[in-house]
């Protein structure tokens, strides 16, 4: 195999609670995360030399701290392949949105290249690299929508109906870091267990600061609930609704305000980069 193509999917956050803040810093987390079948899509093109490069249709991306070059380096290290390979992400996602993007690109390349320079190594390695690479990473290479503890790293796989979502990405772009730094962000919220994720409304503890600290999020999220009840994604700033079928959620895609990036998927329970996996043996 020379070549091979991927998908990189995004993931929502059906709901998102803050449990308490860790002596390392980061926060323990409590989180639903729903897979789509939407997203980015990288090609790898296997070198017989140790370089790797990457190009993309949005050049802003091309640099050393994109995380699909240092997943690629990483695993290159890791393994001591003496292969290297030409990757091409075609960036869909919106970037900076809470949809995880960056952290899927990773995943599919600790998984595509796992595959292209005949690696074998087992799915908890490379979730284990990934985790180096950001706490989100390893769902993505595990590839199931899972219920997530400790810094999101800790999932449990969980079966969800596989609803329609509009998610819309207002023209903003929300710190992470801020967020989680700040100190009126909701930080005491008491954990479940997986077997109470149905008895309570969900919700974002991010989120209304985030609502104060970025209005247009706020307006955005007033906006889709004229439609469906909606809800921040991550730190977002990009916000989602489930709605019946397609028909409905085109409806409101066709009412989005100008200032906004939207875009209709469907939740998935398995990630579909492992069904293209399974077509390259």
């Amino acid at each position: 195999m020379n070549a091979l193509t991927l998908p990189a999917v995004a993931k929502l956050n059906l709901f998102l609670h803050v449990t308490g803040r860790r002596p390392d810093g980061y926060h323990n987390l409590q989180t639903l995360f729903q897979l789509l079948d939407v997203g980015d899509a990288l090609t790898f093109t296997l070198r017989h030399d140790n370089h790797i490069t990457l190009d993309c249709n949005n050049s802003e991306l091309i640099n050393e701290q994109n995380l699909v070059l240092r997943a690629a380096r990483l695993l290159q290290q890791y393994s001591n392949s003496t292969f290297g390979c030409d990757i091409y992400l075609d960036k869909r996602l919106p970037m900076g949105g809470g949809l995880g993007g960056g952290s899927s690109d990773a995943a599919t390349t600790l998984l595509g290249l796992n595959k292209l320079w005949q690696l074998n190594l087992t799915v908890d390695t490379l979730a284990e690299l990934g985790l180096q690479l950001g706490a989100d990473v390893p769902l993505f290479v595990r590839g199931f929508t899972a219920f997530a503890e400790g810094i999101g790293e800790k999932l449990q796989p969980v079966n969800l109906a596989e609803k329609v979502y509009l998610v819309v990405t207002p023209a903003c772009h929300v710190s992470t870091a801020e967020i989680f730094q700040h100190p009126d962000l909701i930080r005491n919220s008491p954990p479940i267990s997986i077997k109470q994720l149905h008895q309570s409304p969900w919700r974002n503890d991010c989120q209304p600061l985030v609502e104060r600290l970025y209005p247009n999020v706020a307006i955005t999220l007033q906006w889709l609930v004229e439609y469906a009840p909606c809800q921040m994604t991550g730190t977002g700033a990009s916000v989602f609704a489930a709605f019946p079928d397609q028909t409905s959620a085109q409806h409101a895609l066709t009412q989005l305000p100008a200032n906004c990036q939207g875009f209709i998927a469907r939740g998935v329970n398995q990630s579909p980069v492992w069904a293209a996996l399974a077509d390259t043996e």
